[in-house]
């Protein structure tokens, strides 16, 4: 299976969630002169995808600000505290309204997933994503830190349906798991997030 080098790749930020760990929201964290949001949604924006989809939940009207300038759709997952799936699913859903409704309408060839915690992703990683994808004809391509696979992640669109059927707890996560061998990227800055104050005080 040989991929056109011009796929159209989509992207996903996800920033639904409430911070539960944090007793602060973690998006709107000072961090190198920005909010986390702002400084991962600039990253997405540099990247080779489109569209860009945002999604929110705990926060909507505090994140808006964050994108501006920026050329992202924003999706609100009201069952947000249900877990990542439904968010996944619902920036997928709204990917693809924004790609049928483009001036030039295009078909998603694969979509990558992306947190707004995880600092030191760079666009080059995210386009790297891209290109193993391109060279393998894989239809997963993860990151790969800290002895794990995870995210961001792209999911071909072969796998747009198990996506948009993402409900609850489970995230890319367990579609990952569900494939041996995969495709990675390298990306070993990846193992740094932020769940807790110890975390973000370790950013520096």
């Amino acid at each position: 299976m040989h991929h056109d080098p011009t796929a159209t790749v989509g992207l996903i930020l996800l920033a639904a969630g409430s911070s539960s760990r944090l007793a602060r929201p973690k998006q709107l964290l000072p961090y190198q002169g920005q909010t986390l949001l702002r400084h991962a949604a600039e990253v997405a924006a540099a990247s080779p995808c489109r569209p860009l989809v945002l999604v929110t939940g705990a926060l909507h009207d505090e994140l808006l600000p964050e994108i501006e300038g920026l050329p992202f759709h924003v999706v609100r997952n009201d069952a947000w505290a249900d877990g990542m799936g439904g968010s996944i699913a619902a920036g997928l859903t709204e990917l693809e309204t924004a790609a049928e409704t483009a001036a030039s309408p295009a078909k998603i060839d694969a979509v990558i997933v992306m947190l707004c915690d995880q600092p030191l992703l760079t666009p080059e990683v995210i386009g790297e994503l891209i290109v193993q994808f391109q060279a393998t004809g894989q239809p997963v391509v993860a990151s790969a830190y800290g002895g794990t696979q995870g995210v961001p992640a792209l999911f071909s669109r072969e796998l747009f349906p198990q996506l948009l059927a993402l409900r609850g707890a489970a995230g890319a996560r367990e579609l990952l798991q569900q494939y041996q061998h995969l495709p990675t990227v390298d990306f070993a800055g990846g193992a740094t997030d932020v769940d807790t104050e110890a975390q973000y005080a370790a950013l520096g």
